[in-house]
């Protein structure tokens, strides 16, 4: 049997095969396909999901409040003036690393009653009916000095000596120990 012959000090270790090559791309690839579905953040459920079906079981003009707190539970807000009206709120956010918090589905259910107490209205409100809030990013000064951290640490040194007397109570008489 003829095999190839090599000198006796050359090793393989300065050769690339094929093989090598191909190990390498698709680990590369398995880390890149690897980074977009596999570690991503799972969803997470907030608050009172309504489903269609079981905005389908209620009827404007018969159910009553006891009817709709048994079918979708206790609501999430309810109006404080007004008409009575219950607020049913849902998300499903995903947190990213180094990301803020993302909403990815929003659902508010908006169910009005009238004086005694029977459904007028249900609606669905979505994430586009919704209305964006600028953020107020001033702060609100507090009285007095800026002090620095050495001031904080030592202001009170020396303020309050040793066998001061400090006040019990109005109107007590003494040396201020209580007896």
């Amino acid at each position: 049997m003829d095999r190839p012959r090599r000198p006796v000090n050359e090793s393989g270790a300065g050769r690339v095969g094929l093989g090598h090559i191909r190990l390498g791309v698709a680990l590369a690839c398995g880390l890149l396909l690897g980074g977009c579905s596999v570690f991503q953040a799972p969803t997470v459920q907030r608050g009172n999901r309504v489903t269609e079906d079981q905005l389908r079981e209620i009827t404007p003009g018969v159910q009553t409040r006891q009817d709709v707190q048994a079918l979708l539970g206790s609501p999430t807000q309810a109006s404080t003036f007004g008409d009575p009206v219950w607020y049913y709120i849902s998300s499903r956010t995903r947190q990213r690393p180094a990301q803020e918090l993302s909403v990815t589905d929003q659902q508010t259910v908006v169910v009005e009653f009238d004086q005694n107490g029977v459904v007028t209205k249900i609606r669905t409100l979505g994430e586009e009916d919704g209305r964006r809030v600028a953020v107020v990013t001033r702060e609100t000064p507090t009285p007095g000095n800026d002090r620095t951290l050495l001031q904080a640490l030592f202001g009170n040194v020396g303020r309050i000596g040793p066998g001061a007397a400090v006040p019990t109570s109005p109107g007590a008489t003494g040396s201020g120990t209580g007896r």
